[in-house]
């Protein structure tokens, strides 16, 4: 609909905070971005320089993708015309707390270079090192990220969080920084607004509504490997579509504060009330 109108989240800026992007400067579904110079900002924060596209991770590109894909009759993603900050915080080898020290490093970064919203398809429960954080502690104040996705809210910027994909497991609630009160923290449904199995629950530790809404996180259409067009499951999925929508929310709103775009986006969900 907000395509339909002209909001296409022009002049918007969003920054996906992701693994690598390997492969998606190649990739002729998102050729329109690179030759438009709309990819404003690279940085790898796992290995501090500017080369966000190496390894065989593709994570970040195929998130990236849901919003940026423009293909002709094909493929249109939920943002197609917004400028992108590609900004590496996850090393796909391991899981530490140094992520979660990556993942703040670029939110700041994102901030000076005057981003409007974050993607981050991304959550910290359990480590390698076994220091882990418990069910309890996602109550939007233990968690270093959390943390940080607080202090974007407080910089002006909107936070879109990938709820989890804990929903079948032990763990079963949602991830940091998802638990963040000031953040969209995004669970996933299929195309008949069914919720995935795998998508993580609410409440907060402390009771509070989480996801705060729901996208199509199931059988989701991306780019795939070498850029095919394809679907696939996972709350890293739906978390960009509700990014984009953000972005062409806002761009439709330009005087709204980032409180007021989140308001108006969990007001309208179809069980807000």
């Amino acid at each position: 609909y907000l395509h339909d109108e002209g909001y296409d989240g022009r002049d918007m800026l969003i920054a996906v905070l992701d693994g690598s992007f390997y492969g998606a400067n190649e990739y002729g579904g998102l050729a329109r971005i690179y030759d438009e110079g709309r990819v404003v900002a690279e940085y790898d924060f796992v290995n501090g320089d500017t080369n966000v596209y190496r390894g065989t991770g593709t994570h970040g590109s195929r998130v990236f993708s849901i919003m940026g894909a423009d293909i002709d009759s094909r493929l249109v993603g939920s943002a197609p015309k917004a400028s992108y900050a590609l900004l590496r915080t996850e090393d796909e080898e391991s899981e530490t707390h140094i992520e979660e020290d990556n993942w703040i490093f670029a939110m700041e970064y994102a901030d000076s270079i005057g981003a409007d919203v974050i993607n981050t398809s991304l959550g910290y429960t359990t480590f390698d090192t076994g220091v882990d954080y418990t069910p309890a502690d996602m109550d939007g104040r233990t968690a270093i990220v959390t943390y940080g996705a607080t202090m974007a809210h407080r910089s002006g910027m909107v936070v879109i969080s990938s709820a989890g994909n804990s929903g079948a497991t032990n763990w079963r609630i949602i991830s940091a920084p998802a638990d963040a009160d000031s953040i969209l923290a995004v669970g996933a449904v299929d195309s008949n607004e069914v919720v995935g199995l795998f998508s993580s629950r609410g409440p907060s530790a402390d009771g509070r509504v989480k996801p705060d809404v729901m996208a199509q996180g199931v059988l989701t259409a991306h780019l795939g490997t070498f850029g095919v067009v394809t679907r696939g499951n996972g709350t890293s999925f739906s978390a960009p579509v509700i990014a984009g929508f953000t972005a062409c929310l806002w761009q439709a709103n330009p005087e709204a504060s980032n409180y007021e775009i989140m308001d108006w986006i969990r007001q309208s969900a179809d069980r807000y009330g």
